[in-house]
């Protein structure tokens, strides 16, 4: 089965669709049960796809090895994870609330770690599956006033790209997409003010995965967008405290008014 999380929206809901266009079983987690019965009556309408939905607030510490814990308890079998839940907010470190910091890094981290970590062994006895992890470009570079998720997303490549190296060779596959703005709810709790350029569509990012996904041996990464690949890789090559003036400059500019 293919196990989803923050799929009541967004780019998870796409992935929900992508799979299920192609026959898959799926396991949809996020809070909003009410939007993940939704989504799975949609499925079932158009794909006769079966769903199982679980509602989890996933940024709580632990919540993810709960979680799967859960779906151990209902005798279900993970190969495909796609840890896509996550959220953002725009402000200065000194002036976020240390709860809502702990429940983002909770979240953007813990919950992805736990979730890989539980269902990788069975993958690899199996020699056969897939964790995909939603990074973001914020992932190549740090941007100040939306610092404490470009950090975590900068996890997420690095713990993504050291399990590809693990998984080489195998047939397990590891994959970070790393989007850049998106259209999807993230700009409802970071603040519409947060959006730097031009927004991509959540199918168009979906299906550049899923190609890479496709490939007999999917790269460690993969970009959404041409010129988002070119921002991600100037960043890897300009002096630092260029970059970091830079982000600092546009997340500056579109910081909210306090």
């Amino acid at each position: 089965m293919v196990l989803i999380t923050g799929a009541s929206s967004g780019l998870g809901a796409e992935f929900a669709r992508a799979f299920a266009a192609r026959d898959a079983r799926l396991i949809l987690v996020a809070r909003r049960t009410d939007r993940l019965t939704a989504l799975a009556e949609e499925l079932r309408a158009a794909h006769g796809t079966e769903s199982v939905v679980i509602g989890w607030d996933l940024g709580v510490w632990r919540a993810g090895s709960d979680v799967a814990a859960e779906i151990s308890r209902r005798g279900l079998r993970v190969d495909v994870v796609v840890n896509n839940a996550g959220f953002g907010t725009h402000r200065a470190v000194a002036d976020e609330n240390p709860d809502t910091i702990a429940s983002e890094i909770a979240l953007n981290v813990g919950a992805l770690v736990d979730l890989s970590r539980a269902f990788l062994p069975g993958m690899i006895q199996r020699n056969d599956g897939v964790v995909l992890n939603v990074a973001s470009t914020a992932a190549f570079q740090s941007l100040s006033y939306l610092g404490v998720y470009a950090a975590t997303k900068a996890f997420v490549l690095s713990f993504t790209e050291a399990m590809w190296g693990e998984l080489e060779h195998t047939n397990v596959s590891a994959l970070a997409l790393c989007p850049g703005p998106t259209r999807t709810e993230f700009f409802d709790v970071a603040g519409s003010d947060a959006i730097a350029g031009p927004l991509q569509e959540a199918p168009v990012v979906v299906a550049k995965a899923m190609r890479m996904l496709d490939r007999r041996r999917p790269n460690p990464f993969v970009i959404s967008g041409v010129a988002n690949w070119w921002g991600a890789a100037a960043s890897r090559f300009a002096p630092r405290k260029t970059v970091i003036r830079l982000g600092r400059r546009i997340m500056l500019k579109n910081r909210p008014q306090q």
